[in-house]
């Protein structure tokens, strides 16, 4: 008999392959060929590529330090510590196993990325940074516009340029307002940027007048504007109160999200910039009905501190667009339908699988609700994200062999 190789088992348990062998049984069970499927959220780690993006860096001492003291990719990697990966019960890394293999090209993360597209059934991803994510609670602003730059240009130019599958929207380095309108100015028409991101951990007021030129110009551009969500929990005084992830989790990445969207509404920025899509990523949707209860209900009492505001919030809202990952209230089938009702979403809301992170969505959360007629589910599974995004309508390979198939079995 032979002796169980406890490493190969780690290797195995770990390729993207395995870990989304279920996934792939439920794309081929439900068909997922007859659907355009697009991910808004998706994941890789980006400090895995860290020595090619700090080639990047343009200052030379800045680049320097990252390279050889490790003060990047170490702040980067920290920056997140280590709950996200600890609270799963399955470690999943889009930089994959080590020992995972993959071709000489496209690049590693290409390659990767394709892997788990094809199992889930996506066609299109929308591919965000993970430890970058709270980048904007570094006190030294200079660092976020060097790194943010190093890896738009990286991810532009080594990512985006091999495959047509894979979109994104950059970063911007919201606490340098001239640098935030200088990044959007520098790579706006790039091929595969499909607009730009605020990542929502951060303390700088997004209703301040220096950033008004950046959203004209986005507005100009037909970008839209995302705002992903994230937890700070060293960097929050009020969520250094709670004393498990847990409850970091549950508040953090629906919290700045709330903040933000609260002050883009109370500043008439819909008013303001009325052809500037916006779309709230990763927060999940139960805050999005109690934010317009609140709102109206404030506005309703002192609509005249909002004059710019010609209509109640909620209206607004009902206009924005929604990521639908982590999908809350599964258990409660009749309020997750009210929810859905009240952001419209057979026409706002979007799918995510916010792969790999442990609380991921496949695309059968959507599918499988009962309430959703079979527009609503072609619209919120990519129908939506095709219009916000502009996005030309592509069709993975694996779908492509699929279609065949049948057509030559009838």
């Amino acid at each position: 008999m032979d002796t169980l190789n406890f490493r190969d088992l780690s290797i195995a348990s770990t390729d993207t392959k395995t870990l989304l062998a279920h996934a792939d049984q439920q794309s081929i069970q439900r068909r997922y060929e007859d659907f355009l499927i697009v991910d808004v959220d998706g994941h890789h780690f980006e400090t895995a590529s860290f020595a090619q993006i700090c080639e990047f860096i343009e200052d030379p001492v800045m680049r320097a330090q990252a390279k050889y003291q490790g003060a990047g990719g170490q702040g980067l990697a920290s920056a997140m510590g280590s709950y996200q990966n600890l609270g799963g019960r399955v470690t999943r890394r889009t930089g994959g196993h080590p020992s995972e293999k993959t071709p000489p090209s496209p690049h590693r993360d290409v390659t990767l990325t394709k892997r788990w597209m094809d199992a889930m059934g996506i066609d299109i991803v929308c591919l965000f940074p993970t430890p970058m994510l709270t980048l904007g609670l570094t006190p030294r602003p200079e660092v976020e516009v060097a790194l943010a730059q190093a890896y738009n240009r990286w991810l532009c130019e080594v990512v985006l340029t091999q495959e047509p599958r894979i979109v994104a929207t950059l970063y911007l380095p919201l606490n340098d307002p001239e640098a935030t309108y200088k990044m959007v100015k520098e790579f706006a028409g790039r091929k595969g940027v499909v607009g730009f991101t605020v990542v929502s951990p951060r303390y700088k007021a997004i209703y301040d007048n220096a950033y008004m030129k950046s959203y004209a110009l986005l507005e100009e551009a037909n970008l839209p504007l995302v705002f992903h969500g994230a937890y700070a929990w060293g960097g929050d005084q009020s969520l250094q109160l709670c004393n498990r992830f847990m409850a970091v989790h549950a508040l953090g990445f629906a919290w700045f999200n709330i903040l933000h969207m609260t002050n883009w509404l109370c500043n008439g920025l819909p008013e303001r910039f009325p052809k500037l899509r916006t779309m709230w990523v990763e927060s999940g949707l139960a805050w999005v009905p109690f934010l317009m209860q609140r709102l109206d209900n404030e506005w309703m009492m002192r609509s005249s501190e909002v004059p710019l505001l010609k209509r109640k919030p909620s209206d607004y809202m009902r206009e924005m667009f929604y990521s639908s990952q982590p999908m809350e209230m599964v258990e409660n089938k009749e309020a997750l339908e009210l929810t859905f009702k009240m952001i419209n979403a057979e026409t706002q809301l979007c799918y995510s699988s916010d792969y790999p992170h442990w609380d991921m969505d496949l695309p059968s959360t959507i599918y499988d609700l009962p309430f959703l007629t079979e527009n609503a589910k072609r619209g919120i599974l990519g129908g939506n994200a095709k219009r916000f995004f502009n996005l030309e309508p592509v069709m993975s390979e694996v779908k492509i062999q699929r279609l065949a198939a049948r057509t030559a079995a009838q």
